[in-house]
């Protein structure tokens, strides 16, 4: 494995287990929209960015803003507090911090979104830079996070990791030209991750961290 100076981080189902905050809002905006979700596996959002879930539901694009609309508003009081810190979790930032790399997220969530969270949280003082969505379409992708992120003067010409838990993370790392690691304690699995050739799999934050530290132990 090569050398790494920063290491971008995807934030649901890689440091924090949204899924409880995501599923709850999910299932109140169907409801309000009357969509039926009986045997919809809601759990496959867990990830992607929002507008791109909402537009498997409605082909109008003023539908999928009016559902990300009401999700914003619903999240922002709910489903954003109904979320944890994934163990060892905050020991992995940590580490990686004290070892000098570089942290920063990339996240599909938008960043005035998910910043109030890792405060919450106490994940918040680990992070360089929090990287995320713009609350339009000007940066919805995980790609144009990813290309986003990399443009910022802590990251700029440094030899950057993405690590993720879907192949959203994968792709958007792929699409950048990085390397990507992958989180398999996250929402994703061993099968959706491997056809992007990942760096490393791991089975836990203790695990990840081992991975990176390690491999430099004279860092």
């Amino acid at each position: 494995m090569q050398h790494y100076d920063v290491i971008l981080f995807d934030v649901d189902g890689t440091l924090i287990d949204s899924a409880p905050g995501i599923l709850n809002t999910l299932e109140e905006v169907f409801r309000k929209m009357n969509v039926d979700i009986t045997g919809v596996n809601l759990r496959r959002y867990l990830g992607p960015p929002l507008r791109k879930t909402f537009a498997e539901h409605f082909t109008d694009p003023a539908k999928v803003e009016e559902a990300a609309g009401l999700y914003r508003a619903s999240y922002a009081v709910k489903g954003s507090h109904e979320c944890r810190v994934f163990p060892g979790a905050a020991e992995m930032l940590r580490r990686l911090k004290e070892a000098g790399f570089v942290l920063c997220t990339a996240t599909s969530k938008p960043t005035q979104v998910v910043t109030p969270i890792l405060k919450e949280q106490g994940l918040a003082p680990y992070f360089d830079f929090i990287g995320g969505a713009s609350m339009d379409e000007s940066r919805d992708t995980k790609t144009e996070v990813v290309r986003y992120v990399l443009e910022q003067p802590c990251v700029k010409g440094k030899r950057v990791l993405m690590v993720g838990d879907r192949n959203d993370d994968m792709r958007g790392a792929a699409d950048c030209g990085l390397d990507a690691a992958g989180a398999l304690y996250g929402y994703g699995s061993r099968d959706e991750l491997e056809p992007f050739h990942p760096v490393f799999l791991a089975e836990s934050c203790a695990a990840l961290a081992d991975a990176l530290v390690n491999a430099w132990p004279d860092r």
